[in-house]
Formats: C-alpha cells, sequence, structure tokens
C-alpha cells in the first residue's frame, strides 16, 4: 500500500522544510514546491535522495501540475519577513492571491485537504490584546505592509470560499512569531536580527523604544501544532503561537545576556504601522488540538543560538 501524499508550497523555506521533516518521519510521501526566491535548498538538501522526498522548482502563481493522487496540500508558499515582502511587494500580493487560487483549483482537482498559512498579521496593529481568532483585525490595506497584511486576508477569504462553494476541506494556521535552525541570518525579524548583531559584536537595532511586544514560538512547538490542525476536523482559523509575552527591548537584552555578547542597543525609528503588541489567545488550539506550547523561550533560544554560531562561523 503507498504512502499518503502531501505537497508542500513553500518547502524549501524555513518552517516548510521543518514540515516536509515532520511529514516524511510519520510516514508520508512528500513534494516541496519552491521557485527558491527566498526559500533555499540547503534548507532540504539533507532529504535528497530520499525515496519519500521530491522536489519540484516552480511558482505557485503559474499553474501547478503534480501528477498522480494528492491527499494533502500546505501551502506555505510566501515572503514572509518585512525586508522580503517591503523588497517583493507584487510577488507578495501574487502568492497571495494568484498562489492561493492555483493551490484551492489543485485541492479540488485531487479532493485533497488544503490548509493555508495565515499569520498573525492578519490582525494588523490590534486594538484587542490578546488576539482571539474572533477579532477581525486593524489593518492599513494601503500601507507599507498591506502587501503582506491583505494577501494573507485575502487567502484566508479565498480559503473559506472554496470550503463553503466548492466543498473543499479546508484548515486555516494564524501563525504568531517562530524561530529556530534554518532562520536567515538577517531577513528583518527580530530574533535573526539581534542574534547576527550579537554574535559579531555589533550595535543591536531596535525601533522605537523597544516598548512593542511580540510573543515568539519555538519552531518544534509551531509544528506540532500546524501538524494536529492538518490532521483535525476544524475548519476556522485556529492561533498557534506562544502566548508568553516580551517586548522588544527586553528581547534584546536577553540576547546580550545568551551571547556574552559586546553589543550595544541603540534606537532608531520605529516603521509605519509597525504592531504595538502581539500576543495570541490559544483556547481554541488547547480545546480543539489539546495543544500548546512546550519549549521555554530559554530553552528554545539555546537551540537556535547553535544553530546561527555554526552559519556566521
Amino acid at each position: 500500500m503507498s504512502n499518503k501524499k502531501v505537497l508542500i508550497t513553500g518547502g524549501a523555506g524555513f518552517l516548510g522544510s521543518h514540515l516536509c521533516d515532520r511529514f516524511i518521519n510519520n510516514g508520508y510521501d512528500v513534494i516541496c514546491m519552491d521557485n527558491l526566491l527566498t526559500g533555499s535548498a540547503s534548507n532540504i538538501e539533507h532529504l535528497f535522495g530520499n525515496p519519500s522526498f521530491q522536489f519540484i522548482e516552480h511558482d505557485v502563481t503559474n499553474y501547478i501540475y503534480v501528477k498522480g493522487n494528492l491527499d494533502m496540500i500546505l501551502h506555505f508558499a510566501s515572503p514572509a519577513s518585512p525586508i522580503d515582502y517591503l523588497e517583493m511587494p507584487i510577488q507578495t500580493l501574487k502568492v497571495g492571491s494568484l498562489g492561493t487560487h492555483k493551490a484551492l483549483g489543485l485541492a479540488k482537482e485531487k479532493n485533497a485537504r488544503f490548509l493555508l498559512a495565515s499569520t498573525s498579521e492578519v490582525y494588523g496593529d490590534p486594538q484587542i490584546h490578546p488576539q482571539p481568532e474572533s477579532y477581525w483585525g486593524n489593518v492599513n490595506p494601503i500601507g507599507f505592509r498591506g502587501v503582506y497584511d491583505e494577501a494573507k486576508r485575502f487567502a484566508e477569504a479565498m480559503t473559506m470560499a472554496y470550503h463553503r462553494f466548492h466543498g473543499v476541506e479546508t484548515r486555516i494556521v494564524r501563525i504568531f512569531n517562530t524561530y529556530g535552525a534554518r532562520m536567515r541570518l538577517e531577513d528583518g525579524r527580530a530574533l535573526p536580527t539581534f542574534m547576527s548583531q550579537a554574535l559579531r559584536n555589533e550595535d543591536i537595532t531596535v525601533f522605537g523604544d523597544g516598548s512593542q511586544s511580540r510573543s515568539f514560538t519555538y519552531v518544534d512547538d509551531l509544528v506540532e501544532g500546524i501538524y494536529r490542525l492538518a490532521h483535525s476536523d476544524y475548519v476556522e482559523p485556529v492561533n498557534i503561537g506562544n502566548p508568553q509575552e516580551i517586548t522588544i527591548l527586553e528581547f534584546a537584552e536577553e540576547i546580550i545576556r545568551l551571547t556574552g555578547s559586546k553589543s550595544k542597543i541603540i534606537h532608531k525609528e520605529l516603521p509605519k504601522d509597525d504592531p504595538q503588541v502581539r500576543k495570541p489567545d490559544i483556547s481554541k488550539a488547547r480545546e480543539i488540538l489539546s495543544w500548546e506550547p512546550e519549549v521555554d523561550r530559554a530553552a528554545g533560544l539555546k537551540k537556535t543560538l547553535e544553530y546561527f554560531k555554526e552559519q556566521i562561523g
């Protein structure tokens, strides 16, 4: 009897590559599809030669062809860091709209379950704290960050339309800040930027006064939550994240202590529409998936530091 087969778009990215590992380890045949715009073959090179793994270099905003059956599609293709989506605004909007449309069309054709990687950014600069899935958000659609926020909000709407109109089995995960091995060293997000700067003893750049908060989830916890959601019967969005909140200034100080760095903290102007708070309400994940994060930030950061040390050399 053949294994179940899953297509993971954006599978050469940070999160996508970890999901490739998880599904292979759980007995799936995995097709990884990525145009390598922000993903990297180095994230999946350890899987080359594995009979359960196939890599297809392809832009999912174009027609997607996959031979044979598919049991599941995980749509993770998208620039996800501020540097990427500010430098590639059109590509970000296209993969959220056209890419999601193409992937959903394939799910319909193959009668495959579809899971959309959405984001906490759909909440924008939230006026409710912590953020439950019932909150509709506070997003500036024409701001610089709008290209990512609105791409994901459109993708969620398209996903629900395919579920309601075409009967496609769909799942939506709203991902909060995540970290771990295979992150790019400096992709505009706080953790890789701070850790890279600290290991080089460079000034650590904190935007604004650093009072804005974030909640960081270790990648293994996130992958576990996504895997459970993919195999659940729940259709509406689910937050997956760590509700342990910390300010950006406190986080920068924590990284300096962890690395033993001589770095100094400097402050720069806060980017427009930068969220002031970010913390998930994970009541649904606890209730529906029996999930909550298990790796505390100190332990996760130590593991991540080892990866960054290797990368920086």
